[in-house]
């Protein structure tokens, strides 16, 4: 599961910090004190509590089981004093569901309240809950195998500081990333010196094309990800019963350090295997399924099987909704089933990188085919409908879990939910268009908005057809009602109240916590009249490993064709850390980078890369560098000046509520 870096996108581009974000109401916003659940919603709540699966105590019994210690404070801290985790935070969740939580959605954060370091076999450790995914601890004679070490720096060495404390002192020999998510990597600099790993003492273990993956994940679309990544996760939003109320997959994401260790070892093939100080690890590839670059491990000395997040305690996305390419659910189902033919027979235990883990033979095998089955059901079924002649939404409307799927705590819509992953299957296969002539060339959102309200006989008749929705306890029709009374005018307070309170009660009803976050983000955004900003916090931790040539496609995106214009340019960028020459032009509004070219008596930019990135982002002025000796220049350099003029560069703050 991907988290949000601390500086997304173009942000992470920041030469030096500083900038200190404050987010004033505007003029349109709206009280934003959150509201009780509706009479209609209470009802709603009501029937999904009497429609949940039996309760057998299990989850609550594995999650608690082998637990150790945890961490002596209330709060993990960042070197600064601020709070990297803060473990009281989920305290709330406590007694029956209130009435603004979905029942199923308050159990799940029920069970991962439990938190600190746990003994899941002998010489197998984890550490759940000081951050949004789990790290895992092999102990071998000498030292110690971490998998997945978490979001932050802070929280990683708190982590390991317990297991050193409570279990054994001894020197860390490998780390391994599962997959390509940053929140199991970015914390690794918490526990491990750079120095080390360059130096062999320390190997770092991953599948092949993690750092492919890593990188392009956060690039090209990085600053749209971002920005609705904070919806997603509800990153704003205060914990509480009316407000943020977990995440579906852990209770909250840490905040602190990252870092970017590459790694040392990849793993190719399933099937291929590493022995580290006598432990022996099998390695299962399952790339395209929750991961473009992902891996399952079983250790067999201790039959156990580390399942990444291939299955984990809640269906999954297959496509995520904060935005990434569709992930493929019918290898993802595929995959679990060549893991139940590799070690279904054998394992004891699973354990995977968020949730807790899983104990006996049988359990895991009906677990595993229970997850298998939800990816399978969803693609097949999805696939079905589609040719059948079905649209993506109605798909989605339509399609029901088999009972034994919908009576398994385990592929409940936590995070990933039917209609979504439907979706997802159907644009895998079929692309955006729905088949529908009238879906073809549609009005955009603004000018679609003020032909239906006119249609509709004008403002006034809308708001009397949205509050008559909204009063019937009909919100996802009040929503569409009164989204485009904003988008037709967002200064519209009538209808930002009424879409800010149907988001909410949506919200409120959501068993996923990712629907119920961007709900109550759109409620909170409406209210407030502006996003919520973040501090930026200079340079991204990944810009050192990410190459030139990947930040050159993606400045090539920013150009902005009315600037440029007819003009023609052409210039050369020599990266002086890498080698790397790139010939640049400029013709038709299209800006080229080529690798390995120089264009013969054009100008030429030399210098380090943060420096050509700071000068092309427009974070610094070409002539101040050349003078300060940071960057070199031959020939005249009013072409690439003149560039600069012709890009925008993103914000984390565009609008999505209204237009």
């Amino acid at each position: 599961m991907p988290i949000l870096h601390r500086a997304t996108g173009f942000a992470a581009f920041l030469l030096c910090s500083g900038v200190s974000w404050a987010s004033p109401p505007a003029i349109n916003a709206i009280s934003d004190i959150a509201h009780d659940a509706t009479p209609a919603t209470r009802v709603v709540l009501e029937q999904a509590a009497r429609d949940l699966p039996p309760e057998d105590g299990q989850d609550f019994e594995f999650a608690q089981r082998g637990f150790i210690a945890t961490w002596p404070d209330s709060v993990i801290r960042q070197a600064n004093g601020k709070p990297s985790f803060d473990l009281s935070g989920n305290d709330f969740i406590e007694g029956p569901a209130p009435q603004t939580v979905h029942p199923a959605l308050w159990r799940q954060n029920r069970v991962l309240r439990a938190e600190g370091l746990f003994r899941i076999t002998s010489g197998l450790y984890q550490v759940r809950n000081f951050d949004n995914s789990n790290v895992s601890f092999i102990e071998t004679p000498n030292g110690w195998i971490i998998i997945d070490p978490l979001t932050v720096a802070e929280v990683a060495r708190a982590a390991f500081d317990l297991v050193k404390k409570h279990v054994a002192d001894k020197p860390l020999l490998a780390i391994i990333y599962t997959h390509s998510h940053s929140d199991h990597f970015a914390g690794a600099p918490g526990i491990v010196d750079p120095a080390d790993v360059a130096s062999g003492k320390v190997k770092v273990i991953a599948p092949k094309g993690f750092v492919e993956e890593v990188v392009s994940e956060w690039m090209i679309a990085g600053t749209a990800m971002g920005r609705r990544a904070f919806y997603q996760f509800g990153y704003f939003l205060p914990r509480g019963p009316k407000g943020h109320a977990g995440m579906g997959m852990g209770t909250a994401i840490a905040a602190g350090q990252q870092g970017f260790i590459p790694p040392t070892v990849e793993i190719e093939r399933t099937g291929q295997s590493l022995r580290i100080d006598g432990v022996e690890l099998v390695f299962q590839m399952t790339p395209g399924a929750e991961a473009p670059a992902e891996f399952n491990i079983w250790i067999p000395s201790l039959k156990a099987i580390c399942s990444a997040e291939t299955a984990t305690s809640t269906l999954h996305n297959v496509q995520t909704l904060r935005g990434a390419k569709v992930r493929d659910a019918k290898a993802w189902g595929d995959y679990l089933t060549e893991t139940l033919r590799l070690w279904g027979a054998e394992a004891d235990v699973i354990f995977a990188s968020h949730h807790w883990p899983r104990f006996g033979n049988e359990t895991i095998r009906t677990y595993l085919s229970r997850q298998r089955d939800a990816y399978k059901f969803i693609h097949d079924q999805s696939v079905r409908r589609m040719n059948m002649g079905q649209t993506p939404t109605e798909i989605a409307e339509n399609l029901t879990m088999p009972p034994a799927l919908r009576a398994d705590w385990s592929v409940r819509g936590f995070y990933g939910t039917v209609s979504h992953n439907a979706k997802a299957v159907y644009d895998r296969y079929m692309g955006w268009y729905d088949g529908v002539p009238a879906n073809l060339n549609p009005y955009p959102p603004t000018e679609r908005a003020k032909r239906l309200i006119a249609a509709l006989g004008g403002s006034s008749a809308l708001h009397r057809v949205t509050r008559k929705a909204f009063a019937s306890g009909d919100y996802r029709w009040a929503a569409e009602l009164g989204q485009n009374g904003v988008f037709a005018d967002p200064s519209d307070r009538v209808s930002r109240t009424l879409l800010a309170d149907s988001y909410e009660q949506l919200g409120y009803q959501s068993e996923s916590a990712i629907w119920r976050n961007i709900y109550l983000t759109g409620a909170r955004e409406l209210r407030r009249g502006s996003p919520d900003r973040v501090a930026e916090t200079g340079p991204n931790y990944l810009m050192m490993a990410t190459p030139l040539a990947d930040f050159l496609d993606l400045v090539e995106t920013t150009l902005v064709p009315e600037k440029a214009g007819e003009t023609k340019l052409a210039f050369n960028i020599s990266d002086t850390t890498s080698g790397e020459q790139f010939a640049v032009t400029l013709e038709n509004a299209v800006l080229v980078s080529e690798k390995g070219q120089s264009i013969p008596g054009a100008p030429t930019l030399s210098a380090a890369k943060p420096i050509i990135l700071g000068v092309l982002f427009g974070q610094a002025k070409l002539d101040a560098m050349v003078a300060s000796g940071r960057a070199r220049l031959t020939g005249d350099g009013s072409q690439i000046q003149q560039l600069v003029g012709f890009l925008s560069m993103p914000k984390l703050d565009f609008a999505i509520v209204e237009p």
